[in-house]
């Protein structure tokens, strides 16, 4: 076989696996741009390495990507002088009429924006144990050399962040219809100003996160509670008349845009009938970086 054939063969076993590893990536950073350039240095360490004894190379690229995951994470823990209280990572938009294909495995097993939120809030060994070993099944002997931990030490990493995550997050409704019901309840009783309509679409432990970035950052808060999120939904009918449905990584949402420019991204997670999370992202600065054309076709 002559180089170009090499070359050829092992440039397809790797897109075999792209999707995948986008998925784990997306799983790890909650960027879809990060997702891709960890995908590419994982695609450059691959062409570096001699993988011809390698038994499962699903396997190994997968290490690999977490691997490069990690020294992302920690490269952003770093840089970050002042964290925000909140950081909503990069929303999927897709029309209300379905995922866009390409979309399906980056939101495989329902990693809608509220766990992806939990997420961002967990230290970059954690994320790597839980999310590596959670949710794509690698052993912990393979990812504690890693997070340079004992096996045992990478396996209470991951219970402590599954925990957490169980903790704050919870199913949401399988039915997308139901889901659109309560969210466009939710919005005709902000239009109405009727609070009590508000408290009642809203989950006794609701919890609201907003995102506003750095330039807004008075917008970026955490509340929790019915009447307490109520209050603040109240101030949202003036955007009512602004809001498009949409599917924010795969659940029932909205994006308000007027006059052509993007205010906010809003996911909702409805369980039992009602609204149990709510996830804003109004940083302009990232908004204006959203792939938003799904909206228009």
């Amino acid at each position: 076989m002559d180089a170009n054939d090499l070359l050829k063969e092992r440039t397809e076993r790797f897109e075999e696996h792209r999707s995948h590893l986008r998925a784990v990536a997306y799983r790890m950073l909650g960027s879809v741009s990060e997702a891709d350039d960890a995908v590419q240095e994982t695609w450059l360490r691959y062409g570096r390495t001699d993988t011809s004894g390698v038994e499962n190379l699903g396997g190994w690229l997968t290490t690999v990507a977490g691997r490069v995951c990690l020294n992302m994470l920690r490269s952003r823990e770093a840089r970050r002088e002042d964290p925000l209280e909140v950081h909503v990572p990069e929303p999927l938009i897709s029309h209300e009429s379905g995922v866009d294909p390409e979309q399906k495995a980056l939101l495989a097993d329902s990693v809608g924006l509220a766990m992806l939120v939990v997420l961002a809030s967990l230290g970059p060994a954690e994320r790597v144990a839980f999310v590596l070993h959670d949710m794509f099944a690698v052993p912990f002997d393979e990812i504690a050399p890693m997070i340079e931990r004992t096996t045992a030490a990478t396996r209470q990493l991951a219970c402590r962040a599954r925990r957490r995550v169980q903790s704050r997050t919870t199913p949401p409704e399988p039915d997308l219809a139901r889901q659109r019901e309560a969210v466009d309840a939710f919005f005709a009783a902000a239009h109405q100003g009727d609070f009590e309509a508000l408290v009642a679409m809203l989950d006794p432990d609701v919890v609201l996160r907003a995102d506003g970035g750095a330039a807004r950052a008075h917008h970026t808060v955490t509340l929790s509670g019915a009447r307490n999120v109520a209050a603040r939904a109240a101030s949202f009918s003036s955007l009512s008349p602004f809001a498009r449905p949409a599917l924010v990584n795969g659940t029932a949402g909205v994006v308000v845009i007027a006059k052509g420019n993007p205010l906010s991204v809003m996911a909702f997670t409805v369980t039992d009938g009602r609204i149990t999370t709510i996830d804003v992202l109004s940083d302009p600065d990232r908004l204006r970086r959203l792939d938003l054309t799904a909206l228009d076709r």
